[in-house]
C-alpha cells in the first residue's frame, strides 16, 4: 500500500513530484540520475521495470530501491503503483503489463500460460538462428580457439549467462573467466591483450558496468564480442563483432527465460565451434573432468533395486 499520511516531515501526504523535489538537494549524485529520469518521465515507473529504469538513469537496481524508499515507498513496486494511481494508469495492472508482458493475464488458466511460453520460447529460438551472422559466429569462434585467455562480462541475469559459458569452456580447456563485478571485471580487462578475448552479454546492451568492462578489454588489446538485443546498442558499437540474438516480443521483460535461451544458443554454437577446432585438447579434457567427478554420481538404480530397505527382524 502507498504509504499517504499528513504532512509529517518525511514528505508522506505530498505528492510523488513534491516529494522528490522536497528530497533533490540531500540526494546522492545516482539517485538524482533517477530524480532526474522520473521528473522528465513521469509515466517512466509505470512503463520500464526496476532494471530497465536503472539502465535508463545509468544506476543499478538497488540505487533504484534506496530512491523509492527514500520518498518514502517500501520498494519500487509500491512506488510504481503509487505513480500510476496519481497518472491514472491503471494501478496494478499497468505495473503487471509492464514487469510480467500483455501475453499473460494477471489470471490466466496454467495451461494456456504454459502453451504461450512454449510458443514464446520457440519463436525466441527459431528467429535468432534464422538471423543469426553465422560469418561472425566462426569468426567469434576462431578467436576463442586461439586465443590466451578469455574475459566474459554480464550483470544480473547476463552473468549467470556468463558464468555458465565460463564453465563451459573450462570444461575444453580454455582459460576463461566471467565477471559480474565492475571493479573485478575492469581489472581483469585492463590486463588482456592481442592475444585475448573478450566477451560482453547484455541483453539490451546498455548495462553500464559490462559497457564499461568490453570497452577497458578492448582499450587493452583484446578482441571484443557483444552478445546483445540491439545491434544499434552502446555495447554492440564498441564491439570488434556483435552477435545478435532475438526477444521474442516487444511486449516480454529482457530478464524472461525466452531472452535467455536464444543467448544460450548463440553460446551453445560457439562452444561446439571451440571444441571443434581444439578436438584433441577438448576431448582429454572432458574426459578428465568426467573420470574427475565419476565418484560422486551414484550408480543407475534398477527396478529390482528398492529405493528404501525395511528392516525385518
Amino acid at each position: 500500500m502507498v504509504p499517504r499520511t499528513n504532512g509529517d516531515g518525511n514528505g508522506r501526504g505530498m505528492t510523488i513530484a513534491r516529494r522528490i523535489a522536497a528530497r533533490r538537494r540531500t540526494m546522492p549524485a545516482a539517485m538524482s540520475k533517477i530524480a532526474d529520469v522520473v521528473t522528465e518521465h513521469p509515466t517512466a515507473p509505470v512503463e520500464l521495470t526496476i532494471t530497465e529504469l536503472a539502465e535508463r538513469a545509468g544506476t543499478s537496481a538497488a540505487t533504484v530501491t534506496r530512491f523509492c524508499r527514500a520518498l518514502g515507498f517500501d520498494g519500487y513496486t509500491q512506488f510504481r503503483v503509487g505513480v500510476a494511481s496519481e497518472i491514472g494508469r491503471g494501478g496494478a495492472d499497468q505495473s503487471w503489463q509492464a514487469d510480467i508482458g500483455r501475453e499473460f493475464g494477471a489470471h490466466d488458466e496454467v495451461g494456456k500460460m504454459l502453451q504461450t511460453l512454449v510458443v514464446l520460447h520457440v519463436q525466441s529460438l527459431e528467429t535468432t538462428a534464422e538471423h543469426l551472422d553465422l560469418d561472425a559466429v566462426l569468426r567469434v569462434g576462431d578467436a576463442i580457439a586461439a586465443s590466451d585467455h578469455v574475459d566474459i562480462y554480464g550483470v544480473g541475469g547476463s552473468g549467470v549467462i556468463a558464468r555458465e559459458f565460463q564453465a563451459r569452456l573450462y570444461r575444453i580447456g580454455v582459460r576463461a573467466h566471467s565477471w559480474s563485478d565492475v571493479h573485478e571485471g575492469l581489472t581483469s580487462a585492463v590486463m588482456q591483450n592481442q592475444d585475448s578475448v573478450a566477451i560482453g552479454i547484455s541483453s539490451t546492451g546498455r548495462t553500464e558496468e559490462t559497457v564499461q568492462m568490453l570497452s577497458q578489454a578492448r582499450a587493452a588489446g583484446a578482441f571484443t564480442v557483444a552478445i546483445t538485443h540491439d545491434a544499434e546498442s552502446w555495447l554492440a558499437g564498441l564491439a570488434d563483432v556483435s552477435l545478435s540474438t532475438t526477444a521474442p516480443t516487444p511486449y516480454l521483460r529482457p530478464d524472461d527465460l525466452s531472452v535467455k535461451h536464444s543467448q544460450l544458443l548463440v553460446l551453445d554454437l560457439l562452444y561446439l565451434l571451440v571444441a571443434q577446432q581444439t578436438f584433441g585438447v577438448a576431448t582429454t579434457h572432458l574426459a578428465a573432468s568426467a573420470m574427475a567427478v565419476s565418484g560422486h554420481r551414484r550408480a543407475t538404480r534398477t527396478a529390482k533395486t528398492p529405493v528404501f530397505q525395511e528392516e525385518t527382524r
